[in-house]
């Protein structure tokens, strides 16, 4: 038996047998502080947009080959993505999900969504001087 203090269950202040608090030496806290900026996240690897967006990787892979997603390849074939991707697979998802199409028409679906939301944008523009709202006055 060894006759360390904390390995023996002595009264506590209540007299019960309960093991003691014994305050804990911790050893120092090294800090390592880096100088310098941080560089903005500029291509995604297809494991982290596949695991961002909850899809598999395979699945992932088949939207690019589709023209869903848009993707690159570096010198050892593996495909990069923008970070917009994932928000771009979660919009096929739902799409998929509210419209009773394939994939494959999924695209033209998603390429007139983004052209009526750039025409929007340019008639909002182009009334951002004039007061539309009494015109009909």
């Amino acid at each position: 038996m060894t006759d360390d203090p904390r390995s023996a269950a002595a009264p506590g202040p209540r007299g019960d047998n309960r093991p003691r608090a014994t305050p804990v030496r911790r050893g120092s806290l090294n800090i390592v502080v880096r100088t310098g900026t941080m560089a903005p996240v500029t291509r995604l690897s297809l494991d982290v947009v596949a695991r961002r967006a909850g899809l598999h990787s395979a699945l992932v892979r088949r939207f690019v080959a589709l023209g869903l997603v848009d993707a690159t390849r570096d010198t050892a074939g593996r495909l990069w993505f923008e970070p917009t991707a994932p928000a771009t697979l979660a919009r096929i998802q739902r799409l998929r999900a509210g419209l009773p199409l394939n994939y494959a028409s999924l695209g033209l679906v998603m390429d007139l969504l983004d052209r009526i939301s750039e025409l929007e944008a340019a008639l909002r523009r182009s009334n951002a001087g004039s007061r539309s709202d009494e015109s009909w006055i």
